[in-house]
């Protein structure tokens, strides 16, 4: 195992693997690199000639970025390529040029510049100049990537310098031997029960070295701009460069490129200078005339250069809450007085014509699509990226408003047309405008993310929090088509083709916009209905009232206005809650229906999905019920009568179907909405969707809430922050305002101590919501000088109890006046008064207006503390990265009442906070998907190639740096893992820790899991120092973000309690028992296997009797969780043996006074390298195992209903033998089924030979939980699956034998009644697709509890991670006694478990 492991090199030779390479798109082992890369030969321009990687598939000017990005390029550029002699055209792909192949010499070309290239040129340099590194990150407010930092190993000047990795394969070698003789004991603050929490270690100091000083000074001349005769010369610049000897000299640029003339700061003279040369490149002058600047310029071109990953500009800002330690005293930018920087932000694109271009873009071949979804994902992160300016610029007062309303100022800046929105008093006043705000975003989210709608737009849009204001931003709305002359033409040809307010007009616009209108209501299941306009005519819709339908002037259909596409939430409409006086019980103890502080609340997508679905399995259920009323389900499915056809048309009319004759749902989104009316014909329809959204409003009360907490009851990995929360909630459909009910929901559940990590959250959530609405309306008050100031006092008064104001004093006048204001400058000011119990009470005021909460907040911040365990640091995190605050990174000491934790100099920036539409990766997705599937069902080799073409994919299109994209490489290195290949999966694994770092935060939810497998992985490779800091690191991210009360700590506890050596080992797995013990109870999995690591750990260390103690725990909770007949406690029983055998032994040998003999006894106990490592794979989830077989037993059961039932339909089963011998059961058909005499044959798969699992009987599934939590992606739990190929082609036999009823369109079930077509045809199809899907249907509407009964397989959205797994502990021990797989039907050969083989070959 060792030798395969070590084959990958050193650390940085693993991760070059995965994250370098030319382009940074390259994915480990990909095979379409393999089959479209070859290298060719780059010489010219002044460059040392070079190799390069180039793609079949690469247009040239791809290749050409791709150079510029070379070290033996930078910071050249306003090149071109030419081969054979011929300038190459920058559009041309290179497959089509003839005589290109591997080896052929390219030329660069340089080429003149223009005005606009000659400031990029300047720009490229000054970027190079600037050498950004992590504190530049910091200082900008974005989240750095600590991973190099923290694996840094120190070497030799000498050994650093080698080329190849040989310095990296000796610094690996040195940290495996100091791993076990110098292994340095983690701080005190990362031990179990310490309340220390540094924030200095959160942020190391990089590694990198500090960027030299290159020039004392770089500016324009005070010659600028050339006067006329000198710009019809060509002169497009005046440089003034002082060089870091002293030098000062003049630089003009022109188009054949840079060279120095003859001015000085007293005389203008634009001739060159004698001894100048004419540079191509602006860096090769300043080498001319500074030999310093060249020494220095030398050594910053030959440095290691990063992974592109690392240092590629995120397509989004990801806020780091915290900034430098001094970030005013390092703040130096001697280089912005170039005026290239303000010369950009002159232009103003037209977003909305960039978007459609880009939307517009074809897609029919694959390398099309990729092309189209990367430029969107450009275009929409430029546009996010301005948005953040914009608002910035106009908050802070430097933009006029376009309008005259001081109560909605419109503001016009760098293309985008930025406002606050009118507070309309109909929808709730400023509440009703930021939901208005929200909902837009949303809406036009749905609408542009809606598959085949090409021909239907939205506008660019992105909403943004600074300073307490919230803006919308869009691009600027194209003209309406027609013009001024044609006023006497009808409406449609002037834009205005739909909406209330349209009028009624008939045009080939208008039908071809109705289509597209008609084709997304299906999508998004919205109901077409008719409404009275203003004027009294009746005006059909297929969207909220409010929207409207134009025909822009470069003639694409728009959608706009669409806040209100969603169906209003009736838990929250004041009609509802007047008319309601005969709610249901439930109902009236929850409080509901209710008023809210805006008329803007409407249900979640998600929601609509879920409650669509749970309609359906009602469907199914009455027609089953109604059948067997008239006969039975057998009798009224083969006889030749109508009775199956008024079974569907009833359960239609029962359930609410907008259809009697086939099923399907659709929502009105104008019922229960202010200010809209129907006419008298609709009432029919307009009753029946007020009862659909009251019920759906109650469907979360009843389902989805209590779903939840079930799901946070049964997860490994719940929850850890706000962020978090939030999307665990949105995935089940749950707004935030029913957090209040979320609280009351595990306030009443009977688990309720073991739910106290989500209470918390929760808790914290409605707090630092509440916090923030009265934030903004506090910043109101505040002008700019105080605005650090007013920060920190609110801060203060917010996280300190009792906190009052001191009044100003002398020592804050000699302040003001050291800074230029008048002394007592903030005597006046009204935010100054505020005190801590004010603060409190305004706080809690809006969480009981908003939750409906009574008490749950207390008196204070200690309340928080005492009564539920909440952080004050947590808080402090959670509102700033709320709000935008950004503090300066040190240590802060919340409970000082004596003086103010936080000061005016604490708060470095206010950031805007950006929400925007999320572009799709739509192929790169696809594959993720499919490989998630293939994973499932234990197909690895399959998913291992799909995961590896999805990386590739998501490298195509947004160079990895996506959420996306770091699950995928996270799942591709549990996968390479699982079959051996430890060494890609740890490259995988580093790549997928510095995305989720940069991308989504260094102290997000993933980021910490992604440092516990890069933990695993670290130490399946030898480095146990690294898998030490990897690990040590993620407790300290958890212990910030959320303390050390929650299920995940335990699963890190118990990894650091098997990687550490010192005397901590026992504290660390003394904590994880504890914590697992009150989170699942003494007879979880998780809990027996804590006990038995604490068994082993007390072996070491030779106290027998303790741990014979926790084994005789672990067993009782094996034997409870499997059965006493099940491997796993045999495994346990059979340690317990040897345990009891060995204390004999020493008491024996004590009596007999026999040191030495004892030392040898417990030396024979001492785990080795492997089986601590499977056990760190077993407690993280990267490997799991079936639990029992109750699951194999109700699939039997299902499978002889559905084998009956085709028999008494006269259909032959297809794939009859198979299913024959599943009915069977036994060992030799699982053997068959799984090719396991082939697996017997070969010896194994490599997982079973290097982990020492040959004899553990498993089977493989991954926990992919972190990417539930993370990405809201819903697998399937393994069970459902695990037959894997084995069921698959049966199934797709039923399915196209027996035609079922159910068909799915759009998320939508149908059943098709057909009335006048043959009736025996119809029930013949009820009754078998009713037979075929009376279990699953049941178990898709959450119907089917994970009460043990079903293994956890009843929820179809609960995470895998609520699958149990079982581990064997055979290697504990050196005489292991497991056999091969007899006489259990989980057994097998050679790790082939119950029809998965371990290398996940099925076979189908």
């Amino acid at each position: 195992m060792k030798d395969k492991i070590r084959r990958g090199g050193g650390r940085h030779q693993g991760k070059t693997d995965v994250i370098s390479g030319s382009s940074g798109k390259n994915a480990v082992g990909i095979k379409q690199d393999e089959d479209t890369s070859y290298p060719v030969k780059i010489q010219g321009a002044g460059v040392e000639p070079f190799e390069l990687q180039v793609q079949r598939f690469w247009l040239v000017q791809d290749a050409v970025m791709t150079l510029l990005l070379r070290n033996e390029v930078c910071p050249r550029s306003n090149l071109s390529l030419a081969f054979a002699g011929s300038t190459l055209d920058p559009l041309a792909e290179l497959q089509s040029l003839k005589g290109l192949k591997p080896g052929a010499i390219i030329r660069l070309v340089e080429e003149p510049y223009t005005a606009c290239s000659a400031r990029l040129h300047l720009a490229r340099v000054l970027d190079l100049l600037r050498a950004s590194g992590p504190a530049d990150a910091l200082r900008e407010g974005r989240s750095p990537s600590l991973l190099e930092t923290l694996t840094h190993t120190h070497t030799t000047g000498a050994d650093s310098s080698l080329p190849n990795g040989k310095s990296l394969k000796r610094s690996l070698s040195n940290t495996k031997t100091e791993s076990t003789s110098q292994d340095a004991a983690p701080p005190e603050y990362l031990l179990p029960g310490s309340s220390e929490r540094p924030l200095m270690a959160l942020l190391p100091p990089s590694s990198q070295p500090e960027a030299p000083s290159y020039l004392k000074d770089l500016c324009l001349s005070c010659w600028n701009p050339p006067p006329g005769h000198r710009k019809l010369q060509g002169d497009f610049l005046y440089i003034s460069v002082v060089t870091a000897e002293g030098r000062r000299c003049d630089v003009t640029s022109s188009p054949k490129g840079f060279f120095l003339n003859r001015s000085t700061e007293e005389m203008f003279d634009p001739r060159p200078a004698q001894s100048s040369p004419l540079c191509h490149c602006f860096t090769d002058l300043l080498c001319h005339i500074s030999p310093a600047f060249k020494k220095t310029f030398t050594t910053i071109k030959n440095r290691s250069q990063l992974p592109p990953v690392e240092v590629m500009p995120t397509p989004y800002h990801t806020m780091s809450w915290l900034g430098p330690p001094a970030a005013s005293r390092t703040h130096k930018n001697p280089f912005s007085r170039l005026g290239v920087d303000e010369e950009a932000a002159k232009q103003t694109p037209d977003w909305n014509e960039e978007l459609q271009a880009a939307r517009d873009l074809p897609q029919g071949s694959l390398e099309e699509r990729l092309q189209k979804d990367r430029t969107l994902l450009q275009v929409n992160s430029a546009f996010v990226r301005a948005v953040m300016q914009g608002a910035e610029t106009v908050v802070d007062g430097f933009v006029e408003p376009v309008n005259g309303n001081p109560e909605d100022p419109a503001f016009l800046w760098g293309g985008l047309f930025m406002s606050q929105g009118a507070a309309s008093a109909m929808f709730g006043g400023e509440r009703g405008r930021r939901a208005a705000q929200r909902l837009e975003l949303k809406g036009v989210q749905a609408y542009s993310a809606l598959e085949g709608l090409e021909g239907l737009h939205t506008l660019p849009t992105a909403i943004v929090d600074y300073r307490g204001i919230r803006l919308s931003a869009q691009g600027l709305a194209p003209g309406l088509e027609g013009s001024e002359q044609d006023q006497e033409t009808t409406p449609a040809s002037r834009g205005l083709l739909y909406g209330v307010n349209a009028g009624p007009q008939e045009s080939p616009q208008r039908r071809r916009l109705l289509a597209l209108l008609a084709h997304a209501a299906k999508s998004l299941s919205l109901q077409r209905h008719v409404v009275v306009a203003p004027n009294g005519h009746q005006v059909p819709l297929f969207t909220p009232v409010d929207s409207q339908g134009l025909l822009g002037a470069d003639g694409r259909f728009y959608v706009l206005d669409v806040f209100r596409s969603f169906p209003a939430d009736a838990n929250f409409c004041p009609e509802v809650a007047t008319e309601s006086q005969t709610a249901t019980g439930e109902e009236q103890n929850s409080g509901l229906p209710k008023s809210f502080a805006h008329s803007l609340c409407r249900l979640r997508p998600e929601l609509v999905q879920a409650f669509i679905q749970h309609k359906h399995c009602q469907f199914t259920q009455r027609v089953r019920e109604i059948l067997d009323e008239n006969g039975g389900f057998e009798e009224c499915a083969t006889a030749s009568d109508s009775r199956a056809t008024k079974a569907v048309r009833a359960a239609c009319k029962e359930v609410g179907s907008v259809s009697d004759i086939i099923f399907e749902m659709r929502l009105n989104p104008n019922v229960f909405s202010p200010g809209v009316s129907f006419p008298p014909g609709e009432s029919a329809s307009t009753n029946l969707q007020e009862r659909l959204l009251k019920e759906a409003a109650a469907f979360i009360i009843t389902h989805q809430i209590p779903g939840f907490v079930e799901h946070c009851l049964q997860n490994y990995e719940a929850p850890m922050d706000g962020a978090s929360l939030k999307q665990a909630l949105h995935q089940r459909g749950i707004n935030l305002r029913y957090l209040g009910h979320v609280i009351q929901a595990i306030s009443r559940s009977e688990h309720k101590e073991r739910l106290r990590h989500i209470m918390r959250l929760v808790v914290g959530e409605v707090f630092i919501r509440s916090t923030r609405r009265v934030f903004n309306s506090f910043l109101q008050g505040v002008d700019v000088p105080s605005l650090c100031a007013a920060v920190s006092h609110f801060l203060c008064c917010l996280l300190v109890p009792h906190f009052t104001p001191t009044p100003v004093g002398d020592e804050t006048k000699k302040k003001s006046r050291r800074r230029g204001r008048g002394a007592g400058a903030s005597d006046s000011m009204p935010w100054s008064t505020l005190t801590g119990s004010e603060l409190w009470n305004l706080v809690c005021q809006d969480a009981v207006e908003t939750y409906i909460i009574s008490d749950s907040l207390g008196s204070g911040p200690n309340h928080l503390v005492q009564h539920y365990g909440l952080q004050k640091l947590s808080l402090l995190r959670e509102f700033c990265l709320k709000t935008g605050v950004q503090l300066r990174l040190r240590d802060y000491f919340l409970d000082n009442q004596s003086k103010a934790p936080i000061g005016p100099d604490d708060v470095l920036n206010i950031i805007p906070v950006v929400k925007h539409i999320h572009m799709p990766t739509v192929d790169a997705m696809k594959a993720f998907g499919a490989a998630q599937n293939s994973v499932q069902k234990g197909l690895l080799d399959q998913a291992h190639e799909q995961l590896k073409e999805a990386a590739f994919l998501f490298g195509r299109v947004c160079d990895d740096l996506h959420p996306e994209a770091c699950y995928c490489h996270s799942l591709l290195a549990r996968v390479a893992f699982l079959q051996g290949k430890a060494a890609e999966a740890r490259s995988a694994q580093l790549k997928a820790v510095v995305i989720s770092e940069r991308v989504l935060g260094f102290d997000h939810p993933n980021t910490i899991q992604q440092y516990t497998l890069l933990g695993v992985f670290m130490y399946a490779g030898g480095e146990t120092t690294l898998a030490q800091k990897c690990l040590l690191r993620a407790r300290l991210l958890i212990l910030t973000v959320h303390g050390e009360d929650h299920p995940f700590t335990a699963t890190l506890d118990s990894c650091l309690g098997l990687v550490l050596t010192g005397d901590q080992t026992g504290q660390f797995l003394k904590n994880a028992l504890r914590l697992n013990t009150s989170f699942f109870g003494p007879t979880d999995l998780h809990t027996a296997l804590s006990q038995h690591l604490l068994a082993q750990w007390m072996c070491s260390k030779g106290d027998y009797r303790s741990a014979m103690t926790h084994e005789k725990e672990a067993l009782t909770a094996f034997t409870t969780l499997f059965g006493e007949d099940h491997q796993q406690t045999g495994c346990s029983k059979e340690f317990l043996c040897t345990i009891t055998k060995q204390a004999v032994q020493v008491e024996r040998s004590l009596r007999q006074a026999g040191a030495d003999s004892t030392e040898q006894t417990v030396e024979c106990l001492t785990t080795t390298t492997e089986t601590i490592l499977e056990q760190m794979v077993l407690m993280t989830g990267i490997r799991k195992v079936t639990q029992s077989d109750r699951f194999q037993e109700y699939k039997q059961k299902h499978l002889e209903l559905k084998a009956a039932a085709l028999r008494e339909l006269g259909i032959k089963l297809p794939n009859q033998p198979f299913a024959l011998e599943t009915l069977k059961g036994g060992e030799s058909s699982s053997d068959q089924e799984t090719g396991c005499g082939m697996e017997a044959k070969d010896g194994g798969s490599p997982a079973v030979e290097n982990h020492s699992l040959s004899k553990t009987v498993e089977e493989v599934s991954l926990e992919s939980s972190d990417a539930v939590s993370a990405n809201g992606h819903v697998v399937e739990p393994a069970e459902q699956t695990q037959d894997g190929g084995e069921t698959e082609n049966r199934e797709d036999g039923d399915r196209a034998a027996l035609d079922a009823v159910v068909k799915v369109v759009n998320g939508e079930s149908e059943v098709r009644a057909a009335g006048e077509e043959s009736e025996t045809n119809v029930q013949d199809e009820v009754k078998s697709s009713t037979a075929n899907k009376v279990m699953e249907s049941e178990a898709a509407c959450h119907e089917m509890k994970s009460d043990g009964e079903l293994n956890g397989a009843g929820d179809v959205t609960v995470s895998p991670s609520v699958l149990k797994s079982k581990g064997t502990w055979a290697d504990v021990v050196s005489k292991p006694k497991i056999a091969n797989g007899t006489g259990n039907k989980e057994t097998a050969v050679n790790g082939v478990a119950d029809k998965v083989s371990a290398n996940g070959v099925a076979e189908e």
